[in-house]
């Protein structure tokens, strides 16, 4: 009964005759207007520098037209002929057809380098064979392997039928150290290529070892941030921030004249006698390197967060819990370390999530065994410009950091991570 008067002839009004239901439901769409409106802005840059970027990548990691685009004809014939049907005189005869349009068009080098990069050594097979496609005459089989046997290979052929669609899982493949048989059957790389795995392996070890030894120097530091008299607390928190004013490069740099062979840490210790003149310490280009110098360049990363939460810890539970008998270890394990539980984990996931994506400080101090696969990822996408690899690498990097997230989520709880 109530319900039908609000709905009925005597339903309340406003004061220019609108039923009130109307107007409160007006009111809230212009509310939730404005309030899109206000982060509109936000939401757009997010989109265009995020969400987009990432959109792409995902895509450049499945798609690659090098090869499908260039080759209609020879991709005709393996779409009619399933996997497995040995190269017949129409195969050649595509091929020749294929070659001898892309030589016209000039993307035979763009058509062997997507080949290249499954088969090596096979680019100049396709270019050097395209200069010459004008004179090739039927049988086509016979003169295409007159000019080079490798046009008999099985791999060539089983590299040339993956390519043929612009969609493919083989860059995915290449990124776990794996490969496909010209049977079709997905096997591992030989042991001496399987390089892409150790990376990864090797990134996330290194990154959970500077995360460590960062919570180790900078829990200490933290806490006499949070313990000591204001002033002194805020001088030793400009120092804190000091590495923040200087450039990455620059500090890299000078960890590099600390580090090197002769270098002044090895000085110091030749002239102190710990270490003979001809037994210098290997600190640069190796893991070694890259701990330290990350370790430095992160571990502010990590102090404040930890110093947010210990400054919001009252000093009287610590009391407290001594007057009751507890010892300075127990009070520190029971009430003050649970205390810093969100600090800890706020500090460690931003180091190790900036730690898995550096990669300019690994190039400058790492040497070869202390790269991590970021530097995999911008050789791909510098150097060979084998852009679909580096993007399969980053996209498997990416889903491994969001499994490590998630993971951390189901064992400890964002919820209970706190920045400050």
């Amino acid at each position: 009964m109530a319900e039908a008067t609000l709905t009925g002839p005597t339903a309340l009004r406003t004061a220019n005759g609108t039923p009130l239901k109307a107007a409160l439901a007006r009111a809230s769409r212009r509310a939730r207007l404005r309030a899109f409106l206000l982060v509109a802005p936000l939401l757009l840059f997010i989109v265009v520098t995020f969400v987009l970027p990432i959109g792409q990548m995902l895509h450049r990691s499945v798609h690659n037209d090098a090869f499908s685009a260039h080759m209609p004809a020879l991709g005709a014939w393996f779409a009619a002929n399933p996997r497995g049907t040995a190269p017949d005189e129409a195969a050649f005869a595509a091929l020749a057809e294929d070659l001898r349009a892309a030589a016209a068009a000039r993307s035979i080098g763009t058509v062997g380098t997507r080949i290249n990069y499954e088969v090596p050594g096979t680019r100049s097979l396709f270019t050097s064979t395209a200069r010459n496609a004008a004179r090739l005459a039927p049988p086509y089989r016979e003169a295409l392997l007159a000019h080079n046997p490798d046009w008999g290979r099985a791999d060539v052929w089983a590299a040339m039928r993956g390519a043929s669609s612009a969609y493919s899982a083989s860059f995915y493949l290449a990124a776990l150290d794996l490969r496909r048989t010209p049977e079709g059957a997905v096997v591992r790389v030989e042991p001496g290529q399987r390089i892409y795995g150790q990376l990864f392996l090797r990134t996330f070890v290194l990154s959970a070892a500077i995360t460590l030894i960062c919570l180790a120097l900078g829990f200490p530091v933290a806490h006499l941030l949070a313990t000591l008299p204001l002033r002194r607390a805020n001088l030793l928190m400009i120092l804190v921030l000091l590495p923040f004013w200087t450039s990455l490069l620059v500090r890299t740099s000078a960890w590099i004249v600390l580090l090197q062979g002769q270098g002044v840490v090895n000085n110091v210790l030749v002239a102190l006698g710990l270490v003979p003149e001809d037994g210098r310490l290997a600190l640069m280009h190796n893991a070694t390197g890259t701990i330290v110098a990350m370790t430095h360049i992160l571990l502010p990363f990590m102090i404040l967060p930890l110093y947010a939460v210990m400054k919001t810890i009252p000093p009287a539970y610590a009391r407290a819990a001594r007057s009751l008998g507890a010892t300075s270890w127990t009070a520190f394990r029971r009430i003050y370390l649970p205390l810093c539980a969100p600090g800890i984990g706020a500090g460690a996931m931003l180091v190790f999530i900036l730690a898995v994506g550096y990669y300019i400080t690994p190039a400058l101090v790492g040497g070869a065994s202390g790269q991590l696969i970021s530097n995999q990822i911008a050789y791909h996408m510098q150097t060979s410009l084998n852009w679909s690899l580096g993007a399969a690498l980053a996209t498997l990097l990416l889903a491994a950091v969001l499994a490590l997230y998630w993971l951390y989520d189901r064992l400890v709880g964002i919820d209970n991570m706190k920045l400050g």
